[in-house]
């Protein structure tokens, strides 16, 4: 049995006092600790199948399922992390990365501990007690990823966490979720309209089109852990999912890269 499960999900919206589909009978199998990109220009629904299976939503139709139980609202279980850091500017790094830890009423000597475990997994145990006004953009996301790692979530939801960072710090930060949630083995489910982001991070590519928002095409990702971006088996998956989204006949999708 799958560990996420969606069976024939359905979810349509009233906007401008028009209905449009944002999921039409979409159905997915998600294995525990694979990474999974869901990847499509805006409005085909990837951001919506996310929001299900974190519990953010329900589906007007269909089941989803983790772990063989229904999805009913969020869990502390698991972590979801948006493209804003949602960090306390008056309090430490530190003390940011332990907030999780301190709600599930960890003792402060060992939720200190782990955070520090976790900030330095994320490069920045030099900046423990820096206030996150002092960090860049790219490190004010690593210390969310940090604060929602540090919780040992069994599910990783990210929605395009990467998409305000620049060139630089969004490479770095591809490496360092691509490398944590292998070495921790966590399931995560990761949004995104970047091609060649999905192949640095997947294990799978779920390829989503718009208008109704649907599954177009499942790609396996076989490059294991360190992926070389100028590889040959890594650009013939890029060139590959490409490919499939050109196969659309009646309008080429945006796409950045």
């Amino acid at each position: 049995m799958a560990f996420i499960e969606v069976k024939n999900a359905n979810k349509r919206y009233i906007q401008n006092d028009r209905e449009f589909t944002a999921l039409d009978n979409v159905s997915l199998e998600i294995q525990h600790g694979e990474f999974i990109c869901l990847l499509g220009p805006s409005g085909c629904g990837k951001t919506t199948l996310l929001n299900m299976m974190a519990g953010f939503e329900k589906p007007d139709s269909g089941t989803i399922t983790i772990d063989g139980r229904p999805v009913t609202k969020p869990s502390p279980e698991y972590v979801t992390i948006f493209q804003h850091y949602g960090l306390l500017p008056w309090q430490s790094v530190e003390r940011n990365v332990m907030l999780g830890l301190l709600a599930k009423k960890t003792p402060k000597d060992e939720a200190r501990r782990i955070a520090d475990e976790y900030l330095t997994l994320v490069g920045l145990e030099k900046f423990k007690d820096a206030r996150p006004v002092q960090l860049s953009g790219g490190q004010q996301q690593r210390v969310s990823i940090a604060r929602a790692l540090a919780v040992s979530p069994q599910i990783l939801f990210m929605d395009e966490p990467f998409a305000a960072l620049d060139a630089i710090n969004r490479l770095k930060m591809q490496d360092d979720i691509h490398r944590i949630a292998e070495d921790k083995k966590i399931t995560t489910v990761f949004v995104t309209h970047d091609i060649e982001e999905a192949v640095t991070l997947a294990d799978r590519i779920v390829i989503m089109t718009p208008n109704p928002g649907r599954i177009k095409s499942i790609v396996h990702v076989p490059l294991g852990k360190n992926r070389d971006r100028t590889s040959d088996d890594f650009l013939k998956i890029r060139d590959k999912v490409f490919e499939i989204f050109e196969m659309k006949p009646d309008k080429k999708i945006e796409y950045y890269i």
